[in-house]
């Protein structure tokens, strides 16, 4: 085994065995993603996001992503996410950062 690696370089020509070309296609820029506020049960604020095509885990991947950058819980119900607190600013930018075009809805 050797003892070393190739840590950076700016050789675009350079392959190592392990590199893999990653592409995402399931991005749907064309989804309509509408930020909302909700009141839940005692007052209580949430931010729920709709309108996503998805079901599968890169949904629940987005929803950990934003719970832990926003640091607040959620859940995923009904194919949408529900943030707890008035978090739609920090969404906003996280799910463009993800390649959608979020909408704020509402007041």
């Amino acid at each position: 085994m050797p003892n070393h690696r190739i840590v950076y370089s700016t050789d675009d020509s350079l392959i190592t065995e392990n590199q893999e070309t990653i592409v995402d296609n399931s991005i749907n820029i064309d989804q309509n993603i509408r930020l909302h506020l909700d009141r839940k049960k005692g007052g209580k604020i949430a931010t729920v996001i709709r309108g996503f095509d998805q079901t599968d885990d890169r949904l629940k991947n987005l929803a950990k992503r934003i719970k832990r950058e926003c640091a607040t819980g959620g859940s995923i119900k009904n194919n949408e996410i529900i943030i707890q607190g008035n978090k739609r600013e920090v969404v906003k930018i996280i799910l463009e950062e993800e390649g959608f075009k979020p909408k704020i809805s509402g007041g």
